[in-house]
Order: C-alpha cells, then structure tokens, then sequence
C-alpha cells in the first residue's frame, strides 16, 4: 500500500432494500486514507451496517461506487480480502471448537506464514493465552471478543473494520483492548473503520468521525471541530441531539 493510496473510497453510495419506502444509504460519500482510524456514527437504522456490507463486498450498491485499495469489493473480492479483515459483536466464531484450533484454522484460511508465531503473539497481547484449550463456546462474551479480534489480526491487515468491538468488555479490558488496538495501528500504519455507540471511546479512538442519519451524511471531520461546529459540549450530547431531531447542521 503506497502513502498516497485511499483504503476506502466511496462516492454516491446509494442502497435501497426491496418492499422499503426509503434509503437505507443515499448518496454517501467519503474515504478513509492510510493509518487513519474513523468512526461511523449514527443511531440505530442510520444505515451503518449496510455502509460497512457494501465496503466488504457482502452488499451490492443501488448505485455508486465502493473501492477498496482501489477495487471493488463486489467485482474483485479476492484481492481485496487478502488485504482487509473484520471483526464484530454480532459475527459468532465456531463454537465447538479450542481457541488454538480457531485460530489455526482462520490463519489456514488466510495463507498466513509463521502461523504458530503470530497466533502466539495474539493471544498474550490480548491476554487468552490461558483459554487456549477452552471451547469457544465456554468464552465469555466479552473473551469471545477479543478471540475475534485476534482473528481478525491473523493476517496483518491494511484495513480493519470493527463493529463495535468494545460493547461486551468491562472498562478495564475495553481500555486495554483500545490501547492495543492503537499500538498495532500505529506499528503498522493500519487504517481502521470503525462503529461504536460508546462516544467517550469514539473522541478518544477516532481521528475522524462520520455521522450518518436516516442514511445521510450530516457531519463529518475531526471530533473536536465537528463539535465546534454543532456548538456541542460532547458526542453524547450531538448524538442524542441527531437522534431525536436529526437536525443536519453539516452538510459537508
């Protein structure tokens, strides 16, 4: 990936489900450049997991365009999924099987080298080393997260997209998690798409936030100015704000 190349570059996307009355996504824009993490925000039905299907190639748009490393998705998904991974709350790993097996399978499935290295690695940095020959199944929820983003680490992405990755951790291990999520941000200069409803998180995580509302576009830029310009004294507030009036303060 060179300095210059955009991870994701989206212009005029546009998703409408079939029997729906509205968009779920209309005419959204926006990118995500290299080593930068962004949050996509918006409250519930915003169109948030319907931007992110359609950046992993699992949706084809109504209309725009999605790339990915300069491909789509849809059309190129092979070359684009050596370079990208995923991990979310609502995406369960096979339950029937060790931790150790998971991974090892999962980076079978990624061609990735070193395999015994790497899974290593990923489990003490994010501390399951003692659940390696647990089941999958017997994981807490919040553990069970952290095995997903291990997973989703296995083969060193350029581009990782969290669902909200923190929502079943307590405040010790959410902490630690964003921290070791920045860390290996920064090593590797990995840009990160992420969605939260924890908006503390969000200003501390997120270079850039997005806000979507009724599948548009109503704010976007840094946390702090995108707070400026709102004239709101935190995210919680703007979020509460978009969520019962859905004012658009920012069109740009």
């Amino acid at each position: 990936m060179n300095a210059n190349e955009l991870a994701i570059e989206v212009r005029g996307l546009t998703h409408r489900y079939e029997r729906s009355a509205g968009f779920a996504v209309e005419a959204l824009d926006f990118e995500v450049r290299r080593g930068e993490i962004v949050g996509l925000l918006g409250p519930n039905g915003a169109g948030k997991t319907t931007t992110l299907h359609t950046v992993l190639g699992l949706l084809a748009p109504t209309a725009g365009v999605v790339r990915v490393f300069g491909r789509s998705p849809l059309l190129e998904r092979m070359q684009v999924l050596g370079r990208i991974n995923f991990a979310s709350v609502d995406v369960h790993l096979p339950s029937n099987l060790l931790v150790e097996e998971c991974l090892y399978i999962f980076s079978n499935l990624y061609g990735v080298s070193y395999r015994s290295e790497r899974i290593r690695n990923l489990v003490e940095r994010f501390d399951l080393k003692a659940l390696r020959r647990q089941r999958v199944g017997s994981l807490s929820s919040g553990e069970h997260m952290r095995l997903k983003i291990c997973k989703a680490l296995l083969n060193s992405p350029e581009l990782l997209i969290l669902d909200e990755p923190t929502l079943s951790l307590d405040p010790y291990m959410a902490h630690r998690v964003r921290s070791l999520l920045k860390e290996i941000q920064s090593e590797r200069q990995i840009s990160i798409l992420h969605t939260s409803h924890n908006m503390r998180e969000v200003e501390s995580f997120c270079d850039r936030i997005l806000f979507l509302h009724h599948g548009r576009k109503i704010a976007e830029g840094p946390p702090s100015e995108v707070l400026a310009r709102s004239k709101s004294r935190n995210l919680d507030e703007l979020f509460i704000r978009v969520a019962v009036s859905g004012d658009i303060f920012d069109a740009g």
